[in-house]
């Protein structure tokens, strides 16, 4: 019988692994998450798929293969825009909205 000790998550993976910046590796995560889906439930290949975000497919194959830490946030955001999706920010105080969401629409790029 083993002593293994478990310690529960905080939430982010990257704070509990003690990674620099582990909000921005946590979003950028979700927006690739979000970005496999989608080009899942279209069919799409990478190549299709590359040829839609102006990624190219060696790139877009690391991204989807967790390699994304040379990829902003904001070029996430804008290849699933190019897959025609939208995204919603909500920004929350205390979990309350802070105003209304912010939309980003899709557009053809």
């Amino acid at each position: 019988m083993t002593n293994e000790t478990v310690t529960q998550s905080g939430g982010n993976v990257f704070a509990d692994l003690g990674v620099a910046d582990a909000e921005s590796h946590l979003l950028k995560a979700g927006l690739v998450r979000k970005l496999a889906t989608v080009i899942k439930d279209r069919g799409l290949t990478q190549t299709a798929a590359a040829k839609l975000t102006g990624i190219s497919q060696p790139d877009l194959s690391k991204v989807l293969r967790g390699r994304f830490r040379e990829f902003s946030s904001d070029r996430l955001i804008k290849a699933l825009s190019c897959l025609d999706t939208e995204i919603e920010i909500t920004v929350r105080t205390r979990g309350e909205p802070v105003g209304e969401p912010i939309l980003v629409h899709a557009h053809a790029c």
